[in-house]
């Protein structure tokens, strides 16, 4: 069959991704990207770390993020995407600046992180509290609650799972449940959005039932890099009923009445989960 016809492939605008040796949801990536637009993918190099601050700050190092910025420029992205909510919230607001002009002067792109995506993003929609689901131990949701407070933003309520791998293993389900617990209205007032961090968490079909149920806007962690590093493009992320690409989405907070005893029960897990060792605390919320 003669193809010539079709004159080869339609102009390609490329997004350069820097991921944890880790990350295992590319697909989910792709998900948010229109037709016209490419995902480069590379990864930190391995090191035998589980989850924890500590790998957090070995996967985000400068030098390690210029090694891996330099192995895109090949294929000449517009933007470069650091997709990882723990190693770019580590060091806070002021490292995650730091880590932008680390991998923009490697590659001569812009560059965005998961983490200042977020902020991004808590602006756009107005939000001024934010409920987290995380499913990182207490340590490293304790620091994700501080890069937020940092920002002005404040945690109403938070439910973490306690995973130091395979975290992408996380089912909807699971993920839904937590949602539901972290978005319960408790002393500090409702929350104006959901926030589900780390991007090797499956989010990507749970947003819009999430949203429709709590009645508040719903953001990810990979889908906020995305919808970042587009913008970059002056293009939009693509995805059914989400209320930070599609404007129609978008509502005021109306959530449920907390259980009785949620508060008090909220304030407990609190007191219990500082008390305990990390490695004996399990899921939870705060």
């Amino acid at each position: 069959m003669d193809v010539s016809f079709l004159g080869g492939p339609s102009p390609q605008r490329g997004v350069g991704v820097v991921a944890p040796f880790d990350f295992a949801l590319d697909r989910e990536l792709w998900r948010w990207v229109p037709d016209e637009v490419s995902l480069h993918l590379t990864r930190t190099p391995y090191v035998p770390v589980e989850v924890s601050l500590d790998l957090a700050r070995m996967i985000s190092e400068h030098e390690t993020l210029g090694d891996a910025v330099r192995t895109l420029t090949a294929v000449a992205p517009e933007v470069v995407a650091y997709a990882c909510t723990s190693g770019s919230f580590v060091g806070g607001m002021v490292g995650e600046r730091a880590m932008c002009e680390a991998m923009s002067r490697a590659g001569a792109v812009p560059a965005i992180t998961t983490s200042g995506a977020l902020l991004e993003a808590l602006v756009e929609l107005d939000v001024r509290r934010v409920a987290l689901v995380t499913p990182y131990t207490v340590s490293v949701t304790r620091a994700l609650e501080g890069y937020v407070a940092q920002a002005g933003v404040t945690v109403t309520g938070c439910a973490f799972m306690s995973l130091t791998r395979h975290i992408w293993k996380v089912t909807y389900r699971e993920v839904v449940d937590m949602a539901r617990r972290a978005a319960v209205r408790g002393r500090l007032g409702a929350a104006d959005a959901l926030f589900l961090s780390c991007t090797n968490l499956p989010t990507y079909d749970v947003i819009p039932q999430l949203e429709a149920e709590l009645r508040i806007p719903v953001i990810s962690a990979n889908q906020v890099t995305m919808w970042a590093a587009l913008r970059r493009l002056g293009t939009r992320a693509v995805g059914p009923y989400q209320a930070l690409i599609d404007l129609s989405a978008r509502s005021g907070p109306v959530l449920p009445d907390p259980r009785p005893g949620a508060v008090m029960q909220n304030t407990q897990d609190m007191q219990s989960m500082q008390d305990l060792p990390e490695e004996k605390q399990q899921e939870g919320w705060t």
